[in-house]
């Protein structure tokens, strides 16, 4: 079955988000912000869309992967200097959270305090950002990953540009790194949170 990776559109936002909902269900990030199995399945794709329509989509990074008219994965990156939310933007996105979440709010919270702790690490040098990337599982193993990677990297390479992503399991470090990310530092989240593992790339 034939992979096409292409850019992500504003009707392509519920799909992708429905597949990053079921992606990153089992993600330890995700699962340390929202510890309810229940209120994750239920809530995180609602979590990606407003992502996707209020930070990454705009910025024109984003592409899908689409396996038989379905998309089955998809790659968050933001270009350079253009990586950080802004407080206008955070603000814009606390109303939509706490009626996507309810009590369970304080999950987002928790994510955003994350976001801000990975801030003051990420490099400052002008690179592509890979903010998200994700499979859905009935598509994972199948070269999807490598697929999106290729694409973004491969303009990184014709531009001279590095890329940097924070992988949230260090059983993908040696993933990322078949394709030249190198881990700096680790970062671990409060309250026993997950270790994060920043990587960056340079051009080949």
């Amino acid at each position: 079955m034939s992979l096409v990776v292409r850019p992500a559109a504003a009707e392509d936002v519920t799909e992708l988000a429905h597949v990053m909902g079921r992606a990153f269900y089992d993600d330890p990030p995700f699962r340390w912000a929202i510890p309810n199995d229940d209120v994750r399945r239920r809530k995180l794709h609602g979590l990606f869309r407003i992502l996707l329509k209020t930070v990454h989509l705009p910025r024109g990074g984003c592409e899908v992967v689409v396996r038989d008219g379905k998309i089955v994965a998809g790659a968050m990156w933001d270009p350079p200097d253009n990586w950080q939310t802004p407080l206008v933007t955070e603000i814009m996105q606390l109303s939509p959270l706490v009626f996507l979440l309810g009590r369970h709010v304080v999950g987002a919270i928790r994510g955003l305090s994350a976001l801000e702790l990975l801030a003051r690490v990420h490099p400052r040098e002008p690179h592509w950002y890979l903010g998200v990337l994700g499979t859905d599982p009935v598509a994972q193993g199948g070269g999807c990953g490598r697929a999106l990677l290729e694409s973004r990297l491969s303009r990184c390479d014709a531009e001279g540009l590095p890329a940097y992503l924070e992988s949230s399991k260090e059983a993908n470090v040696p993933y990322y790194e078949r394709f030249g990310f190198v881990v700096r530092d680790g970062v671990t989240l409060p309250r026993n949170g997950p270790t994060i593992y920043p990587m960056w790339r340079d051009p080949a």
